[in-house]
């Protein structure tokens, strides 16, 4: 399978989602759209990745290419192409599919547990009840329509979706190994404040913690989304 991945961040790659695609023998091509590159051929991939950025979907005038990515992404998902969202990811693909997507009341940035729906661990049978994951937004997507809820968290009631065989969502950050964590880190330009944040200190700490669980749970949740 042809993996197209659209990159808004340099310190947000595809990481353990990468790992997955070569290890089961599919291909990616990174779309630097912080770099200026050309948005793909919808005909040069077959699964579109989405990852996060720093920005919101609606930054057009920071960002001038999210206008166009916006539209891209909605085409290709009005031509069949299934798509994987990671937070920003997430929201693009809820706004194409008519869903709204707003700032969060609350900011999430840290580890901090997930409650998986019946639905999803009905979906994803190796999922246990809850996960602790990697948390890094301020706004939040709502159910888009036909999609099936798979998480909440006490801070975000929308922590994810899926609809067979057309899309999958994430809010939080389950590709993230501690490298890549760290790059996370080193990368956010200022630390917010809030409830739901954790010091740089014990977000670099628990990423050696959860990586392998998280990447379990990826990497099931990424094979059974493309059998579906």
């Amino acid at each position: 399978m042809r993996i197209g991945v659209l990159q808004h961040a340099a310190f947000e790659g595809p990481g353990e989602i990468g790992a997955w695609a070569i290890d089961r023998g599919h291909s990616l091509a990174v779309t630097h759209l912080y770099k200026g590159d050309p948005l793909p051929a919808l005909d040069s991939f077959d699964l579109l990745l989405i990852m996060g950025g720093e920005m919101n979907i609606y930054q057009y005038r920071d960002w001038p290419w999210l206008r166009d990515e916006s539209a891209f992404i909605r085409s290709a998902l009005e031509q069949g192409k299934p798509a994987i969202g990671i937070c920003l990811g997430a929201q693009f693909i809820a706004d194409a599919l008519g869903a709204r997507v707003v700032q969060n009341a609350e900011i999430e940035l840290g580890w901090m547990p997930v409650t998986w729906t019946k639905e999803a661990t009905s979906k994803f049978p190796h999922l246990l009840s809850q996960a602790t994951v990697l948390h890094w937004h301020g706004d939040t997507f709502g159910l888009p329509p036909g999609a099936t809820r798979l998480a909440t968290s006490a801070g975000c009631p929308e922590q994810g979706f899926m609809i067979p065989g057309k899309c999958l969502g994430l809010q939080f950050h389950l590709e993230v190994d501690p490298e890549l964590t760290k790059q996370f880190v080193e990368g956010q330009i200022e630390w917010p404040k809030g409830r739901y944040v954790q010091t740089p200190e014990a977000v670099l700490k628990e990423a050696i913690t959860h990586h392998e669980a998280n990447k379990r749970y990826l990497w099931g949740m990424l094979d059974t989304f493309c059998k579906s």
